[in-house]
């Protein structure tokens, strides 16, 4: 079983997926009894407990936990997403390389959400055991944003090429990503934390790109550079042009 704790995760978990969900409520504040009734709305089982038993789940439950069962089963494939593509042209995936930081990443989904990304592509299966983290940190956008799991990163980066997609990785080195056309079917790839891209991904990329900074520090965190590339990729197809 997975537990969500934090107001947010678990409202949005409830819009999203209500299915094979149980609440757990220990004191019912306002906001509590809100999402109470928003669960019993969407046919969630609500059960009242001890605030010691959610104590044994979670130090920060704020009264509240949901019991999500761990299927570890995604609504969608790799597979099925290329084979819905059909005639779509402006298609954005984001292929996340070793992102180990769950706080990281649980950023990243969020920017993922706001920015209409159609799919989040990582090869870690650990970030299942992370999912109260993701969730948290995300603001429940990790309910909304599809992702898939593949075994094979560079390999999904080539099947993504034949499908017409650009391949760009983020690189400190790179072009500015305001000077290279981000429209059509793109795939950015965002580096660990701190090793960057890996040699096998880069090598699958048609580009790289960067955002110009002139900061003391190297580097943006990679949650904060996947935010602007995103905000890029949105800002020049809704202008119909790079700048």
């Amino acid at each position: 079983m997975i537990y969500l704790t934090g107001f947010h995760a678990i409202e949005e978990r409830i819009k999203a997926n209500a299915a094979n969900c149980v609440l757990l409520v220990a004191k019912a504040g306002p906001r509590a009894r809100e999402i109470a009734s928003l669960a019993a709305k969407c046919g969630v089982r609500v059960l009242r407990t001890g605030a010691s038993d959610l104590d044994r789940i979670s130090q920060d439950h704020r009264g509240l936990a949901l019991e999500v069962s761990d299927d570890k089963q995604s609504p969608i494939t790799f597979t099925s997403f290329l084979e819905s593509l059909d005639g779509k042209r402006d298609v954005l995936a984001v292929m996340l390389d070793e992102i180990t930081d769950p706080h990281n990443f649980g950023a990243i989904i969020r920017s993922c959400d706001q920015f209409n990304v159609d799919i989040v592509i990582t090869r870690d299966r650990r970030n299942a055991k992370h999912a109260p983290i993701i969730a948290k940190t995300s603001a429940g956008a990790s309910a909304w944003v599809p992702s898939v799991c593949v075994a094979n990163l560079a390999r999904a980066a080539e099947q993504l090429k034949e499908a017409s997609f650009w391949i760009y990785g983020a690189d400190m080195k790179g072009s500015p990503v305001y000077n290279c056309d981000m429209r059509g079917r793109v795939c950015v790839i965002l580096g660990g934390e701190g090793s960057g891209l890996s040699r096998l991904l880069s090598e699958k990329c048609d580009s790289r790109i960067a955002i110009p900074s002139s900061g003391h520090i190297d580097s943006l965190n990679v949650s904060v550079a996947a935010g602007i590339i995103l905000y890029e990729v949105v800002r020049q197809r809704e202008n119909k042009a790079p700048a």
